[in-house]
């Protein structure tokens, strides 16, 4: 994601020991680490939500069972997957409606 390697981090955490001094940077990683977990979960019920919302707009559509038997077969996967790998074919499975992808 960042391509950070050992010395980088080394380094990093020098700066980051002179600046704050040795009795604030456990609080200060404790603080960092709440707010990464916060962050995931906010970011996995989103993902969710928005699974479960696609799922239910498949299964209301007439004659789409076999679309929405595909949406909860892409659903399992998503939850299983930690890699994200599962949400990207989602993605372009969704996105082949004729609908332009976003630019990113």
């Amino acid at each position: 994601m960042f391509n950070i390697g050992p010395m980088e981090l080394i380094l990093i955490l020098i700066v980051a020991l002179i600046i704050f001094g040795p009795a604030k940077l456990p609080e200060i990683g404790n603080a960092l680490g709440k707010t990464l977990r916060e962050f995931k979960k906010a970011s996995d019920d989103l993902t969710q939500e928005f699974t479960r919302e696609l799922y239910s707009e498949a299964e209301q559509k007439p004659g789409s069972s076999q679309q929405a038997a595909s949406f909860t077969e892409e659903a399992k996967n998503m939850e299983q997957s930690e890699g994200g790998e599962e949400r990207g074919r989602l993605k372009e499975d969704s996105g082949s409606s004729g609908e332009k992808p976003l630019a990113g």
